[in-house]
């Protein structure tokens, strides 16, 4: 199959889909390359149900999409205040699968072997947790770029998990199966447009389409968070009086979307949009104690919301052993 390689008008298309995680040069909050493997799985609990993050990688990128509102200087300089690479970015890529009651339900599906070859790792990483992929009832995609829904389909371009029922929100679906979006759109996203409309017909899958507040398995629901993209959803998990959100791409930097929740990327659909769905979901998290897993925070992206004047903070959860 082969590995997408974008040119570099499309690597700073691409820019902010990550985090600037990738950290060269003399300060460095990076740690070096590890010289066997780490865990790529964390599994934790809010109520009844058992959670657990399951990497499908990383990937590396220029930040120069990120803060495009911004001056670019003070974009450098935040980063460099917080020991973070003004030029190459380091993206995690975190999913969260919920097992609450029969269900099992996965956040997306990942790049699978059609992205960069650093990612495509969540099938070997459900082995590595004990998780067998045919247990998998439920898939919610969030969005459909190239990290969340070209991980659909195998080699032989069918469903990754054949038994399992598919959601994702009306709005993105209809927006990526537009008649002839692929002409109406800029040359630099016509690979978007394939990828994500290959991944919607892959075959064995039929979609259910879903509505803001839709429930997908009993206290499991879906919140429209548009911006990123325009029908962008994120997932919601309530149990024994607890709630947590998997963002998605609705916040993609664990610093940048909290300190500075007014600067949006290159790679958002609706600038304007993507701040105020962002702020929202900052004030509503601060205020209701509401955790959250970023998808592209650093492994296991898993934390809260603290709020700081007229920002916030992410603070990573405490690991228990």
């Amino acid at each position: 199959m082969t590995i997408f390689k974008p040119s570099r008008r499309e690597i700073l298309k691409l820019a902010a889909m990550a985090p600037a995680f990738a950290l060269p040069g003399a300060a460095r909050a990076q740690l070096s390359p590890p010289t066997g493997e780490n865990p790529a799985h964390f599994r934790f609990t809010l109520g009844e149900a058992k959670l657990t993050i399951l990497s499908d990688g990383y990937f590396s990128l220029p930040t120069s999409g990120l803060g495009v509102n911004a001056e670019p200087a003070l974009v450098q300089a935040f980063l460099e205040q917080h020991f973070l690479s003004p030029d190459e970015a380091y993206s995690h890529t975190n999913h969260l699968l919920i097992e609450k009651g029969d269900a099992v339900v996965l956040v997306d599906v990942g790049s699978g072997n059609r992205f960069f070859d650093t990612v495509g790792r969540l099938m070997e990483n459900l082995e590595a947790a004990g998780v067998d992929p045919a247990s998998i009832t439920h898939v919610v995609i969030t969005h459909a770029h190239p990290d969340h829904i070209w991980g659909i389909r195998d080699d032989f371009d069918e469903a990754i998990f054949p038994d399992a029922e598919y959601f994702m929100g009306r709005v993105e679906h209809d927006h990526w199966m537009q008649d002839d979006l692929i002409n109406i759109v800029d040359p630099t996203d016509q690979q978007f447009v394939l990828g994500a409309v290959n991944s919607i017909n892959c075959d064995g899958v039929e979609w259910n389409l879903l509505e803001d507040g839709d429930e997908v398995v009993p206290g499991v629901r879906v919140m429209a968070t548009p911006g990123h993209t325009l029908g962008h959803l994120s997932v919601v998990l309530a149990d024994g009086g607890k709630q947590l959100i998997a963002l998605g791409d609705s916040m993609s930097h664990a610093y940048l979307s909290f300190q500075h929740p007014g600067w949006f990327n290159d790679i958002d659909a609706d600038g304007e949009l993507t701040v105020a769905t962002r702020r929202r979901l900052l004030d509503m998290c601060a205020a209701d104690r509401i955790a959250v897993v970023g998808y592209h925070f650093p492994f296991p992206g898993v934390g809260h919301v603290a709020r700081d004047g007229d920002a916030y903070h992410f603070v990573p959860a405490l690991w228990q052993f």
